[in-house]
């Protein structure tokens, strides 16, 4: 089944509840500081395996104490769309185990 692009309204409803997250062009970005390298460095495996359970990947950027991400959907023409929430819900999810803020 085909995946719908959001409609910028339907995008700024989900963003509400999804502190830190921003829309960037055609993309949901959020970056996290942490504690460490390290735990950076977890942190990004442990996104990894959530976005191969979802089939859906991000561009997922690890830096010194800081992870980041940018996210949309190729197969609806690079458009923002729920598959993109459903990653940022799951990463938000496992970000405070990790002691990201």
């Amino acid at each position: 089944m085909p995946v719908e692009p959001l409609s910028q309204k339907e995008i700024e409803d989900r963003l509400a509840d999804l502190p830190g997250w921003s829309l960037d062009g055609d993309r949901l970005t959020r970056s996290y500081r942490l504690g460490s390298h390290f735990a950076a460095a977890a942190m990004v495996v442990h996104i990894a395996r959530v976005q191969e359970e979802l089939d859906h990947h991000s561009d997922l950027t690890l830096g010194h104490h800081t992870v980041s991400l940018s996210v949309h959907t190729h197969s609806a023409g690079g458009a923002v769309t729920e598959k993109d929430f459903e990653l940022a819900r799951k990463v938000e999810d496992l970000a405070p185990g990790h002691g990201a803020h």
